[in-house]
């Protein structure tokens, strides 16, 4: 049988050293080694969470300065406010008032304007005698016509004019058509009066909301 060779390395000059220590004894400095890593390593997560602690509450003192800041200008507005409460209450009411006009005035025409205007469309030989107007209220809306192919309307105006010469009715018409709001007009007979020598004439003419004053509305018509 061949046996294996083992080779062996020979240390020349080595030191020789010899360790008695009992293995409890190296098995406590160990552990004490670990102990003081496990120290430091619990200082360090106790100074970071203190830090951590301190940004917090530095932060939260901010915010509770801010908030005591924003407390103390809202505190101020509102009393500023309140001097205020008397010229707001006063705008109120020039609103509503402005609001009331508004409604109360939506039906109103200038009749003065609106009759000379008639008078204006006559010929210079007829002269309105006698005017009768019925109108709408902002409560009260016009009764419309039931015929056929009459128009709307917001006012009725029955007026008798007197010509002493006879009186040409369709050129007439044509005249009251060009009034801004005429909506149809009809006339009636043609009285000749013996003792003065003048023709009476009734015509019953009736409006449309474009005759409306418009006199409070912010878009007031020109």
């Amino acid at each position: 049988m061949k046996r294996s060779a083992q080779h062996e390395t020979l240390v020349i000059g080595g030191d020789q050293r010899l360790d008695l220590l009992p293995p409890e004894v190296r098995a406590e400095r160990r552990g004490q080694k670990y102990r003081r890593r496990l120290t430091f390593g619990v200082i360090g997560v106790g100074v970071v969470v203190a830090l951590g602690i301190g940004s917090v509450s530095t932060l939260a003192l901010t915010a509770q300065v801010a908030l005591a800041g924003e407390q103390a200008r809202t505190a101020t507005l509102l009393t500023e406010q309140g001097k205020y409460f008397e010229v707001r209450a006063l705008q109120n009411q020039v609103t509503l008032t402005q609001a009331a006009q508004r409604v109360g005035a939506s039906t109103e025409i200038d009749w003065k304007t609106y009759l000379d205007a008639v008078q204006n469309t006559l010929p210079t030989s007829v002269a309105i005698t006698t005017v009768q107007i019925d109108s709408s209220t902002p409560l009260d809306p016009y009764t419309q016509a039931t015929a056929p192919l009459q128009g709307l309307r917001v006012a009725t105006v029955t007026f008798t004019a007197t010509s002493n010469v006879l009186p040409d009715i369709p050129a007439w018409l044509r005249g009251l058509g060009t009034l801004n709001g005429f909506a149809d007009a009809l006339p009636g007979s043609v009285i000749l009066a013996e003792d003065t020598g003048l023709y009476t004439v009734t015509i019953i003419m009736h409006v449309n909301e474009s005759a409306y004053a418009h006199r409070f509305d912010p878009t007031e018509k020109k």
